[in-house]
């Protein structure tokens, strides 16, 4: 058996995964298999890594088809006999009130930002019991608390949040550790890209609350905590201190939070008018 590492990375053609496939290169010398849905953005990801005498390898699939995740993960564990790190960092994200989201558009949130890390975890257990690895998940602090807009969004990071806790404490006497990583308000293309309604992108501007970070801060400080055998990454910001207040205060943290997200009832209303007007049900498909 090899004993080279391997740590696969999803989302790894752009903002978040990329910093962090760049943040553990840094510091460890492994083979990495990246995994997106963009085949020209995840070959030149590859193509830069062996310029710096990385070893990559591209895995082009769309993580909100369950098939297209089962092809991946067998041919995941025929090229690789352990897998020493997953990071489950591709997600999407919607920008839209529950009552004028089509049922598609949960479904494929929940697909990417939950069933999909779940099925990686599961179909990659060997090869991460023979290399005594870790999963590290990307979460969100929308997981602990809701947002407004969000609530596809909110019930595929809390799934993910209970899901894996409990699967820690079920592998953890085989050598297999998770890291679970709640970030707040992080620059990257989840939510450039994040979706309307209806299935198309969101059009009006992302509600933030305190200061958004960069993917390459976010990353050396999950390569740090993963270094450190940590099981959880908190950010130390206002997000933090929302997510106390809504376990202790609730309902002067629903209150803050519609302040605070107010843009998102506003431009919800609007879509509900012109779906009223234009649709008999809003919520079919």
């Amino acid at each position: 058996m090899s004993e080279e590492k391997v740590f696969v990375v999803t989302g790894a053609a752009g903002g978040l995964g990329w910093a962090t496939v760049n943040a553990l290169a840094e510091r460890h010398r492994a083979r990495f298999a990246l995994i997106d849905i963009e085949q020209e953005s995840l070959d030149q990801r590859v193509q830069e890594l062996r310029q710096r005498g990385i070893e990559g390898q591209a895995f082009v699939a769309d993580l909100s088809d369950e098939s297209a995740v089962a092809r991946l993960v067998e041919e995941l564990r025929r090229q690789f006999e352990r897998v020493d790190l997953l990071v489950n960092n591709a997600g999407i994200t919607h920008r839209s009130l529950s009552t004028v989201t089509s049922n598609r558009v949960i479904r494929r949130v929940m697909a990417v930002d939950y069933h999909a890390p779940v099925e990686l975890a599961q179909g990659l257990l060997d090869p991460l019991r023979r290399a005594g690895g870790c999963v590290v998940n990307i979460s969100s602090m929308a997981g602990w608390m809701p947002v407004l807009g969000r609530a596809g969004y909110c019930a595929a990071k809390g799934a993910l949040h209970q899901y894996f806790e409990t699967f820690r404490e079920e592998v953890r006497e085989e050598g297999v550790r998770v890291l679970m990583v709640y970030p707040s308000f992080v620059a990257t293309n989840i939510e450039n890209n994040a979706l309307s309604g209806d299935g198309g992108r969101a059009k009006h501007k992302q509600s933030t609350i305190g200061q958004v970070r960069t993917p390459q801060w976010m990353a050396k400080r999950i390569v740090a905590a993963l270094e450190q055998g940590k099981e959880r990454l908190f950010p130390f910001d206002k997000s933090l201190l929302g997510a106390y207040l809504y376990k202790l205060a609730p309902r002067l943290f629903l209150k803050q939070m519609v302040k605070n997200f107010r843009v998102e009832l506003e431009v919800g209303r609007a879509e509900r008018a012109a779906q009223s007007k234009n649709q008999p049900s809003a919520l079919e498909g």
